[in-house]
């Protein structure tokens, strides 16, 4: 169900561009970066319901945001001007207002909020169906006006505990998880699905559940899922002792249940090392570091945190995003005369808070657009009920904590363009500093802004005095601290490090605090070899041809410039090796970085973040489990929030089949009785250094069947390559049935390959008679390639062939196919999809194929 707002048409006199003349403007603008022009058109440009588009450049967009910005300045003492807040925003130079308000800043034409991140939750933590159907309500409520959403299921009872109706026991977590799922993935908008976080508390007695609950094929596939680990569980692990679950998890228990700790653990890093998933969020760390949390008793509990886990949030809280492009601030570039101007920077750290409270500003009139929206609502009171409550609780919010998300962009591009290696100690170091000063000047923003606007209402300087992220400010500037306890301060928390996938395209850096990707690599195209001026490079065995065309990272070519390198050249592999070699990029992308080192940045960069910081390690696919487990304890011991691992491949799943649905035949299926005669494709490739061949029985263009193995075995599947059609003919041995292939000859002769059961090695067809039931039985492709792929098999031939069928049926995936649970590897994002049997992440363009 896709959920739109209808929005009133174009004014008179309003300039609408044509798509084609956006994006080849657009394309101008970002100096041929063809990704980022259409990233930009498609998802930020301003437009209305009906795809009319008002904004040709992003300089027009940096101007709406600049003039409503300024609107709000004017109403407080000594306010920016409209000139200054555009020169800190144009060209994504420097300051980048993230996602929401980008898009919402000055739109007109959507009633949306501009918050990134919302946490929701009940009063009481009630886990009646009433309360836990309100929650359903709110998070899709929110998710049709764009925002991602978080809420925790520790308070849900655990299977199998008594309830006083007529189920007489709790069914548990699980059930909620899908529901909460399912709702999440009915919602859409402008083709985005909504994003939903679902966490629980290691303490909780189904948390063993929960951490399994997305290992099973087509389960809780709309959600991210964490989980909340307390230092005595870590501590538990680590002694080999057992350990206490409770329910309520706070409080008197009134169920016990003792679980073995290194158990639980060891499945949670092997569902990880498989999955990527469950996340860790440090919940100790998290309400001992968390500002907020001294306001806990006032409604400002941290419960769970945004989809991405870089914001921990109360129920009704929410936040918007900004990031500083870091790389904007080093002077000479890859030179020796490389140096980071600190003076510029601490004076757009003041620019930045300003305009992040002044974004609280214009949020707090798009929720007034909302509720009086649900109020013009013709649906009876009632209906309404719970959207209007779950905006005011969050304009309220919104309003007495201010709370906002200044966050950075750049790290790994401005630590290279210094000539520090990204993971090394001195690397760390300078990145710590970076982190302190945007701390302390943030800070000192917001107790500048107390003074002329006013704090937050609930400031108490005594609730504040243990808080160890107050200390360290106090310590760092005790003259700052003393000006927060007379004035206060403006915001009751201010930074976060979240992903930056689009926004790095808009600034043309690397995402967020990650190290580069790759600095350059292969991508390729495919191409009709028949157009003039096509360069063939490749011709695979499916017969399809390729360019293929060298990638180089942005800043990797401003090192090749600043080195005397021509980036117009066509290099050898062998030359882009040794360019790299030589280069700061050298050892420090995500795959080859020491992971371990990382871990500690991150840890060290925490301490000066009162949010979190949304960080994946992207690990190799061949790294043990083991190492899963080690990251997380250094994570813990670093004193990070929350740790997410990536190893290449895992997302595609793990999964089993659900007994509960192979007995359905899912809407579109396949009749179950095989016709005598169909159609079918002869697909060839090669899998390691042998030559493979399948045979793919074919139904309304769709794959019935399946059968494939070496194309020259001994038992003589020999076919010419010119014949890539032909049928599959069913017939009879007696009482057994035989599949014949069928094809025609040059002089129209029929020719026929009898008993393809017979000519693949018997295993071969026994797994291909269970994937032939399965395409029969009307399952989407992607799913079968998906479930193919993540078969667990000891035997070597068999990983070939289950390559191989994966192979030969990705030509079959419709291009935009949404692909379940996949996440980029080099943004992070989930907006990955099938592009020519390709995986193709349309956030950053990162392109895969297998």
């Amino acid at each position: 169900m896709a959920v739109n707002e209808v929005s009133v048409k174009a004014p008179a006199g309003k300039k609408i561009y044509a798509q084609e003349e956006a994006v080849n403007a657009s394309l101008e603008y970002f100096k041929g970066d063809d990704l980022a022009a259409r990233v930009w058109v498609n998802k930020y440009a301003l437009k209305d319901s009906y795809g009319n588009i008002f904004e040709r450049t992003p300089d027009d967009m940096h101007k709406r945001l600049a003039k409503e910005i300024a609107r709000i300045e004017e109403r407080y003492p000594n306010p920016l001007t409209e000139e200054e807040i555009y020169s800190v925003l144009k060209d994504f130079k420097y300051i980048v207002p993230q996602g929401g308000p980008m898009t919402g800043i000055g739109n007109d034409y959507q009633i949306a909020s501009l918050s990134n991140c919302f946490v929701v939750g009940n009063d009481g933590d009630s886990d009646s169906y009433g309360g836990i159907m309100k929650i359903d309500q709110e998070q899709v409520q929110l998710m049709k006006r764009r925002g991602g959403v978080g809420h925790d299921l520790s308070h849900i009872r655990p299977k199998g505990s008594p309830v006083k109706n007529s189920a007489l026991t709790s069914t548990g977590i699980v059930p909620f998880m899908e529901r909460y799922s399912n709702s999440t993935r009915e919602v859409a908008q402008d083709g985005r699905r909504g994003a939903l976080m679902l966490s629980v508390s290691i303490k909780h007695p189904d948390s063993e559940s929960f951490i399994d609950a997305k290992m099973e094929q087509g389960k809780v596939t709309g959600a991210n899922v964490s989980v909340k680990i307390q230092d005595d569980f870590m501590q538990a692990v680590e002694s080999g002792t057992p350990y206490t679950q409770q329910y309520p998890i706070n409080g008197k228990a009134l169920y016990t249940k003792n679980t073995d700790a290194g158990k639980i653990w060891k499945k949670i890093v092997k569902n990880a090392w498989k999955s990527a998933e469950p996340g860790i969020l440090f919940w100790d760390t998290i309400i001992k570091e968390s500002v907020p949390d001294c306001y806990a008793d006032l409604g400002y509990r941290t419960v769970s945190t945004n989809p991405c886990g870089e914001i921990p949030l109360c129920p009704y809280d929410s936040c918007r995003l900004l990031a500083i492009n870091l790389y904007s601030y080093v002077e000479n570039p890859f030179t020796k005369d490389a140096k980071f101007n600190f003076e510029l920077f601490k004076e757009h750290i003041h620019y930045a808070q300003r305009i992040m409270d002044d974004i609280i500003d214009l949020e707090l009139e798009k929720i007034d657009a909302i509720l009086e929206k649900v109020k013009e609502d013709p649906e009876a009171e009632e209906i309404k009920f719970t959207e209007r409550n779950l905006w005011e609780s969050i304009r309220r919010k919104a309003k007495e904590g201010r709370r906002t998300g200044i966050g950075i962009t750049a790290e790994g591009d401005m630590l290279a363009a210094l000539g520090l290696r990204y993971g090394s100690d001195n690397a760390t170091d300078f990145s710590e500093e970076i982190h302190k000063t945007i701390a302390v000047e943030a800070y000192r923003s917001s107790v500048h802004l107390a003074k002329d606007r006013g704090a937050f209402t609930i400031y108490d300087a005594e609730r504040e005095k243990n808080n160890p992220l107050i200390n360290r400010i106090k310590d760092a500037d005790n003259g700052l601290y003393e000006k927060m306890v007379k004035y206060g301060r403006r915001n009751i928390a201010l930074l976060t490090i979240a992903p930056t996938g689009t926004t790095s395209l808009m600034t043309q850096t690397t995402s967020g605090i990650e190290p580069v990707f790759l600095p350059v690599y292969k991508r390729r195209r495919k191409v009709n070899p028949n157009d003039k001026d096509v360069r063939v490079d490749f011709i695979d065995e499916v017969g399809d041809s390729w360019e293929e065309y060298t990638v180089f990272h942005h800043h990797f070519k401003t090192w090749m410039k600043t080195n005397g390198y021509d980036t117009s050249v066509e290099y050898s592999q062998e030359d882009l090796d040794k360019m790299v070699k030589d280069s700061p990029y050298f050892k420090a992308t995500s795959n080859d970085v020491d992971w371990l080192n990382k871990v500690r940045m991150q840890g060290r960069i925490q301490k000066w973040v009162d949010h979190s910081i949304s960080v994946t390690i992207n690990l190799p696919a061949d790294v043990k489990e083991e190492l899963v487990g080690d990251l997380y304890f250094e994570a813990w011991k670093s004193g990070c929030k929350g740790v997410t691992v990536y190893r290449d491949g895992s997302r595609s799943g793990v999964l089993i089949s659900n007994d509960d649905n192979k007995k359905k035949t899912e809407d579109g299926a396949f009749p179950l009785k095989r016709p005598e005669k169909l159609e079918a494709d002869v697909v060839r490739f090669q899998n390691n250094k042998e030559k493979w061949i399948a045979f793919i029985g074919l139904m309304d263009g769709k794959p019935y069947e399946i059968f494939t193995g070496l194309h020259d075995d001994e038992d003589g599947i020999l076919l010419p390559r010119s014949i890539t059609k032909g049928n599959i003919i069913k017939s009879w041995e007696g009482e057994e049935s035989r599949y014949d292939f069928q094809y025609a000859n040059k002089r129209g002769y029929k020719t026929t390959i009898e008993g393809l059961s017979h000519k693949f090695n018997p295993v071969y067809w026994n797994y291909a008679k269970l994937i032939s039931g399965t395409l029969r039985h009307g399952m989407p492709i992607h799913k079968i390639v998906e479930l193919v792929t993540s078969l667990q098999l000891d035997n070597d031939t068999i990983n070939s062939w289950k390559a191989g069928v994966a192979r030969a049926l990705k030509k079959y995936i419709p291009d935009g196919t949404i692909a379940d649970d996949a996440k980029c590897g080099e943004c992070g994002s989930d907006d990955v999809v099938y592009q020519e049997g390709c995986l193709t992440c349309l956030s950053c363009g990162c392109s895969k194929c297998g």
